[in-house]
């Protein structure tokens, strides 16, 4: 019998402790206005003020692909909440962000399993690559991003799995994830602190990801949180990008429930990781486009979403994160990046990663190359403060999470191969104990190469092992 056989098998009940809490949660009602489908563009079954967000010419370009190989809503379906709209209509790369394009299944290159993830899914819903699980608990948002990372679940694509089954990705189930993260816990401690097979240690920190955790309601938010903490998880980090979406999300009962799970579960540490890809998302602008300047320092963010920052940044026992990918047309100009970092970090918000484009479907009309990334990031660092600077640029390989350290453009003298300059690359986070975490790669200049396959030619040295299979 395989682990996840056994460990489906699991029903959860919850302990009294758990079931006190859950029982004084409240959920809200919430009108995110969604609109789903090219479809009702196309027919005008949309507010009068949406009709025009597309136009005529767009959307017969994308009805001219549908239900062949290119069709774009096969490979991400669209989606739009009104706060969005409301935003993107006077924004052009936040048009790019949500607006379906043709130019996504010109070439459709890419991984079905980006990062091999499957490789470590011992449960359905539950990737458990790193030294923390991530797992999957709804696998929709409040609004599509084209560039998704997780186009293959959002989709509802089907997977090849190690045992050589095909389907999509299943969400995760409280009783299979508690009862797998006691048991390799209870491994770890007969074997002295360590597992035997995957040298891992304790699975201390869970990522609630999907889709979009927060268009879960708040009881069924609370539950993971509950469960979580009693099968002895420490860290907790909630992945969202609603601030954005729809940051009314972020109500009175929201914050109730988070309080409450804190009092119940005081030593249990939460991480809101957002998402924000360009100010534009958060701030206002005037009549000409120019962001509002607040007396005494900073610029001026639209009310809803302020007032989510702020509740948010009161909470000492909760830290938040803003991380995103440098996406073509949407945020490779360092002057968004700098105002994006300079905000966040004036607002209590951490800058994590920016990362390079996966290989997902289709990356190849999203993903910024390379070099142009770090050098689009080491632009916008400059007049910033150390601290604000604490974002680094990161490209996922299957081993692991790795940073983009340089990029030099002066000649490597002697050194065959760098006569164009190179790029140095180093481990951050390995798979399974991390065995070459740390360790650097270093790359003869390309600077048309957005994966790490455009460096297969021009390895000087590969310390991290990360072209030892080409």
């Amino acid at each position: 019998m395989t682990i996840q056989t056994a460990i489906r098998k699991n029903r959860y009940t919850p302990s009294e402790r758990e079931q006190a809490f859950l029982d004084t949660v409240e959920n809200a009602k919430y009108d995110r206005q969604i609109i789903a489908g090219i479809k009702k563009f196309a027919i005008g079954k949309v507010p009068e003020d949406m009709q025009g967000f597309y136009t005529t010419e767009e959307l017969q370009a994308l009805e001219d692909l549908k239900n062949t190989g290119r069709d774009v809503e096969a490979r991400m379906p669209v989606k739009i909440t009104r706060h969005y709209f409301e935003q993107a209509k006077n924004s052009k790369p936040m048009q790019v962000l949500v607006k379906a394009s043709p130019k996504e299944t010109y070439d459709l290159d890419g991984a079905a399993d980006p990062g091999l993830q499957m490789t470590y899914s011992p449960v359905e819903g539950l990737i458990h690559k790193y030294e923390l699980g991530l797992i999957y608990v709804v696998g929709t948002c409040s609004a599509h991003c084209r560039f998704c990372y997780r186009e293959e679940l959002i989709a509802k694509k089907d997977i090849e799995r190690e045992d050589g089954t095909v389907a999509p990705k299943g969400m995760a189930q409280i009783g299979d994830i508690v009862a797998y993260i006691k048991d390799h816990n209870r491994i770890v401690a007969d074997n002295g602190g360590v597992h035997p097979t995957t040298g891992r240690k304790r699975l201390r920190e869970i990522l609630m990801s999907g889709g979009d955790p927060l268009v879960l309601a708040n009881k069924n938010i609370a539950a993971w949180l509950a469960a979580l903490s009693e099968a002895g998880i420490e860290s907790i980090r909630i992945g969202t990008k609603e601030l954005a979406f729809y940051p009314d999300r972020f109500d009175a009962s929201f914050f109730d429930m988070l309080d409450k799970f804190h009092a119940a579960y005081p030593e249990t540490k939460l991480r809101i990781m957002i998402h924000f890809n360009h100010p534009d998302e958060f701030l206002k602008k005037d009549k000409n486009g120019n962001y509002l300047e607040v007396s005494g320092g900073g610029l001026e963010w639209l009310d809803n979403t302020k007032r989510a920052i702020i509740q948010l940044g009161k909470r000492e026992w909760l830290t938040v994160d803003n991380q995103a990918p440098i996406i073509k047309g949407i945020n490779n100009d360092p002057d968004a990046l700098r105002i994006m970092q300079r905000e966040m970090k004036r607002n209590k918000v951490e800058n994590h990663y920016f990362f390079c484009g996966r290989d997902i479907i289709g990356h190849k009309a999203f993903n910024v190359p390379i070099e142009e990334a770090w050098a689009i990031l080491n632009e916008s660092q400059k007049g910033l403060s150390g601290v604000e600077t604490h974002a680094r640029l990161s490209i996922t390989h299957y081993k692991g999470k790795t940073e983009v350290s340089a990029v030099s453009l002066k000649p490597a003298p002697g050194i065959p191969g760098g006569e164009n300059g190179f790029v140095i690359m180093k481990l951050l986070r390995g798979a399974a104990d991390a065995p070459d975490r740390g360790k650097i790669t270093i790359l003869g200049r390309n600077p048309e190469a957005i994966w790490f396959s455009g460096y297969n030619d021009r390895v000087l040295y590969d310390e991290a092992g990360l072209f030892e299979d080409i």
